[in-house]
């Protein structure tokens, strides 16, 4: 049987810690969303520091190109579901933690519920639909966030929504970012991220849920580091003062109107919509199914094209941009007839 006090003994003769920080890992509940490059890596530091509650949720399933970076993972488990293989191995890994699986996709109908069960959140997520979801819910829960983005060569790490004095809290994603255009920014399998990035961010968010948890340390609150991991160089920009605790008129987020490639072939052959591809020339000119080229960038300037009656179906690489182009499209013109095909080129090829 497992000795606790041998297993923590390195960290619990850390100058400030302590037995009693030790309690306090016991005692914690921590939520991870997203079990991909950031979330195995916080997963994995969390669960060995003895973290009592560790709830991980991930809707997808083990793909071979996550292999690289997604460190608890092998190729026989290519097609399995992330959060169940991932509380399997890390309970190998500390019996003495309870891992709970979340298999269900995050969204505003089960946020709330699931983010009240825990003290702390980390946001291991790759889109950012699900970032501001999960933002909103911790606005709304008063609970941190643990946030990390990985992009090529550059990871970002921060805190957001931390208390401070007289119920004030310290600035949150919304407040760094009141919107952002997706549509703009590529994600990792269309722009690529050095594996060791993953890794290297990934801890410094576990870092920052102990240093919470235990009251240890100087938070990564109402700033955020900036890694480079060509240069090893990091740098930590202010982001501004305490903010008021504000409960947010959050409206429910609007699903994009999507069809699967199943649906997209079976339609093809009746010949009652038409294809628009949203990719730059460069990734049109390697490959296409078809259709009216619009790059994303000229979107705006061929709005008189959606205007007829015909079902306009948008598509990219992966199925993330043609959701955007969806919704600006619906937001200037709500009448129009716009689909986006769920999984992109990817999922019907």
């Amino acid at each position: 049987m497992s000795n606790p006090d041998l297993r923590y003994s390195c960290q619990i003769a850390l100058p400030g810690f302590s037995a009693s920080a030790q309690k306090l890992l016991q005692q914690a509940k921590v939520l991870i969303v997203g079990a991909g490059g950031l979330g195995c890596p916080s997963a994995q530091y969390l669960t060995s520091t003895g973290v009592g509650t560790i709830g991980i949720a991930d809707f997808d399933t083990v793909s071979e190109s996550n292999l690289h970076r997604q460190i608890l993972y092998t190729p026989a488990d290519i097609g399995q579901e992330k959060a169940i293989l991932a509380c399997m191995r890390l309970q190998a890994q500390n019996p003495g933690v309870k891992l709970v699986p979340y298999t269900e996709k995050i969204t505003s109908t089960n946020v709330l519920d699931i983010v009240n069960q825990y003290d702390i959140v980390v946001d291991g997520t790759d889109n950012f639909e699900t970032r501001y979801l999960l933002n909103d819910a911790c606005v709304l829960s008063s609970k941190p966030l643990v946030y990390g983005a990985i992009y090529q060569f550059e990871g970002q790490v921060a805190v957001w929504n931390v208390k401070c004095k007289d119920d004030q809290r310290t600035p949150n994603y919304r407040d760094l970012f009141p919107k952002v255009d997706a549509t703009q920014i590529p994600n990792c399998a269309e722009g690529g991220v050095i594996p060791t990035l993953a890794g290297i961010i990934g801890c410094m968010q576990a870092n920052e849920v102990i240093k919470y948890i235990t009251q240890t340390g100087e938070l990564l609150a109402g700033k955020v580091l900036i890694f480079d991991a060509q240069s090893m160089q990091s740098r930590i920009i202010k982001i501004g003062s305490v903010t008021q605790t504000n409960i947010r008129r959050l409206t429910q987020t609007v699903s994009t109107p999507t069809i699967t490639a199943e649906e997209l072939k079976a339609r093809l052959q009746k010949n009652d919509i038409e294809l628009v591809d949203v990719r730059t020339e460069q990734e049109r000119d390697a490959y296409d199914i078809g259709g009216t080229h619009i790059p994303l960038d000229e979107l705006e300037s061929y709005l008189p094209f959606f205007t007829s009656t015909t079902t306009k179906v948008l598509y990219c690489a992966t199925g993330i941009r043609s959701a955007e182009a969806v919704k600006l499209i619906m937001k200037m013109m709500p009448e129009a007839d716009v689909l986006s095909l769920k999984g992109g080129l990817k999922g019907y090829i």
